[in-house]
């Protein structure tokens, strides 16, 4: 077993719940991807996944609903975007909250906005767990056959190529993740 695998195999999971607190598709892509390589177990990888997206989530979530419209007013989104999505939870709470995470741009703004409604944490919590699992099941599954996809195309050239595109790719989202966090925290 390499290093990395090594590594992955080890702080994996740990690395998909932190992941998925600060950003998303990504790790939970590369989460699929690991599971599929057999570094990590698939019904984990999306349980794991799942659980760091509804407490990501939940925090945001009480954020809006404890600090409402100074929490909305430090995010740079422009004010007609969010005028529709708080016009979309008034008109339809359930499938905003399923489908927020699905929503570019919304990702983090999302359950802050649905906290700032008042939407009852009743109403909250359990589609937010529903929203969790299908947002992680679909990501996660598409890392994992994507993972396979790669490899089809790849094992018919050299061993030694896939695993040099694996380690690109992970270079990627790595350099990826940092301008990300640097841009947020810029702001």
């Amino acid at each position: 077993m390499t290093e990395l695998a090594h590594y992955i195999t080890q702080y994996g999971y740990w690395a998909l719940l932190i992941g998925c607190l600060l950003e998303g598709e990504t790790i939970t892509l590369l989460g699929g991807i690991a599971a599929h390589n057999g570094l990590l177990h698939l019904p984990l990888v999306i349980a794991v996944v799942a659980f760091g997206g509804t407490l990501g989530d939940q925090l945001l979530y009480f954020a809006g609903r404890y600090f409402g419209d100074y929490a909305i007013s430090r995010f740079k989104h422009p004010q007609p975007r969010i005028e529709r999505a708080q016009k979309l939870i008034a008109r339809h709470p359930i499938l905003f909250v399923i489908g927020v995470r699905f929503m570019y741009g919304f990702r983090i703004i999302g359950p802050v906005l649905i906290g700032a409604s008042k939407l009852p944490p009743s109403r909250f919590i359990p589609l937010n767990i529903l929203g969790a699992i299908l947002w992680a099941s679909f990501f996660v599954l598409l890392g994992y056959f994507g993972g396979q996809a790669i490899e089809n195309f790849v094992s018919s050239y050299d061993k030694k190529l896939y695993s040099l595109l694996f380690c690109a790719l992970v270079l990627v989202i790595i350099l990826l993740l940092r301008y990300w966090w640097r841009r947020h925290h810029a702001e």
